[in-house]
């Protein structure tokens, strides 16, 4: 009986490829959950049928409602989103894609300071719109995730 004996080298170099390969598939997993709820946010705004829309319409009429009108804002809001959406999928763009979604996400969490009465019920409790913003925290920690590989990637 012919033994194969691997080396403790062979081994770390199949670890290392495993590894690679795993967590390219993560980073992917990222990209495309990104690219769903942003494609999918955006589209609903377009068409009318988001329900962020009253707390967007909200936050626009105390903010920026005399620069653009609000059908106009959720449009270009649905565009953008999309748009973020379809960018997270392309590895070529995504410093153009982080920076797009770190406007947006900048915005989304202005009803807590703009709009209190609409997000928290009392001190320490959300409504159900203020939880659909602090969400946001898990699309920030996933977008941060790729674009820290994607930096480490160019290096």
């Amino acid at each position: 009986m012919i033994q194969h004996y691997v080396t403790d080298q062979q081994k770390n170099e199949i670890y290392e490829q495993s590894t690679a390969l795993v967590f390219t598939k993560i980073i992917w997993a990222n990209r495309l959950a990104l690219a769903t709820c942003f494609l999918w946010f955006g589209f609903l705004k377009l068409i009318h049928a988001s329900p962020a829309e009253p707390l967007v319409t909200s936050l626009h009429d105390v903010t920026i409602v005399r620069y653009i009108p609000i059908q106009t804002f959720m449009f270009l809001l649905g565009i953008v989103e999309c748009t973020i959406g379809i960018l997270w999928l392309i590895p070529g763009v995504t410093k153009v894609a982080f920076t797009l979604f770190a406007l947006q996400m900048f915005t989304t969490f202005l009803p807590l300071f703009y709009l209190p009465h609409d997000v928290w019920q009392t001190t320490g409790v959300l409504t159900l719109p203020g939880q659909y913003i602090v969400k946001n925290v898990v699309f920030l920690s996933s977008a941060a995730t790729v674009f820290y590989v994607f930096l480490k990637q160019k290096k």
